[in-house]
């Protein structure tokens, strides 16, 4: 399934954000029944897979009748799933500049994903960092939180700021210290640190390591314009490339760099590959225009092996 990112010319008042989100579950979840992914119910709110030792009088037989699969029925008191949305919105996430950007797609995903928690009742909370941490918010699974966060959002995304730094390692300690009950962390970020270094690559991990020491599950959205940025797609002649982050300027023939800069982003990519299977991190390549659904998926399959 491929769904095209709306542009963001549609988020102009304070109700889009929600629409869109609701628009595109609404769409994920009638896909899903026509898919080879059917098998996922969105329905966890009221169901969820029985498991070997669970009181059989919650098993739903009708919906075995239709599945051949047992769910237990689901109470409003049981413990739900506690999510921790962390979102970059250093000025790299803003790239390419004056199109539908990293940052557009990153937020819109996240209020989806919101909107996909609040059906299932699950608690939800954000945090934005640049080279510090921004805000950061309890998880709660009310409408006003919803509503909350959303506002957040939207005002993230009227802004544009050049020359924001990333600290990613810095700020995750920092909200490692402030989820005080097991969660799963999901960040979005294009995994670019000012200075990028080995060095810095190392503090990041040091940084996810603390979040996995305190019981977290983390999966990261790896967000990129892959056309660009992995693939390096640029016509044949001269650019002026400019840092988003430090403003440094470099000219250049896009043929004359493209090898280097492929060798490198391969090898730093290939570098947080390797580290997050070790730290058993799910790492999940996020193109901005493959849209939604692979995100929505991908956090499905993780919602499920965690029930």
């Amino acid at each position: 399934m491929m769904q095209v990112p709306l542009d963001e010319q549609a988020l102009t008042n304070s109700s889009n954000l929600e629409l869109l989100a609701r628009q595109v579950v609404e769409g994920f979840i009638t896909g899903l029944h026509k898919s080879p992914f059917h098998g996922f119910s969105v329905e966890f709110a009221e169901h969820r897979l029985y498991n070997p030792g669970d009181s059989v009088k919650n098993i739903d037989w009708k919906l075995f009748a239709k599945t051949d699969k047992l769910f237990s029925k689901r109470y409003e008191e049981e413990t739900n799933l506690r999510c921790q949305f962390i979102i970059d919105v250093s000025s790299s996430m803003y790239f390419p500049m004056g199109e539908y950007n990293k940052l557009n797609f990153a937020i819109q995903a996240v209020a989806a994903l919101i909107y996909l928690l609040k059906r299932q009742r699950d608690a939800f909370g954000l945090s934005l960092f640049t080279d510090h941490l921004i805000l950061n918010t309890a998880a709660k699974s009310t409408t006003t939180h919803q509503k909350y966060l959303y506002t957040h959002l939207e005002e993230v995304l009227k802004l544009q700021k050049m020359d924001l730094k990333t600290n990613v390692e810095q700020s995750l300690h920092q909200i490692a210290e402030l989820i005080h009950k097991r969660s799963l962390v999901v960040i979005f970020s294009d995994m670019l640190s000012t200075g990028q270094d080995e060095q810095s690559t190392e503090a990041l991990f040091s940084a996810l390591q603390h979040l996995k020491f305190n019981k977290h599950e983390v999966v990261i959205f790896n967000v990129t314009d892959k056309s660009k940025e992995v693939d390096f797609n640029f016509e044949n002649r001269p650019y002026e490339f400019v840092d988003m982050e430090t403003g440094a300027t470099l000219k250049a023939h896009a043929s004359k760099v493209k090898e280097a800069y492929l060798n490198k982003i391969a090898q730093h990519r290939q570098a947080i590959q390797m580290k997050c299977a070790q730290y058993k991190i799910d790492m999940i390549d996020a193109d901005i225009a493959e849209g939604f659904f692979p995100i929505l998926q991908a956090y499905l399959i993780k919602r499920q092996k965690m029930s």
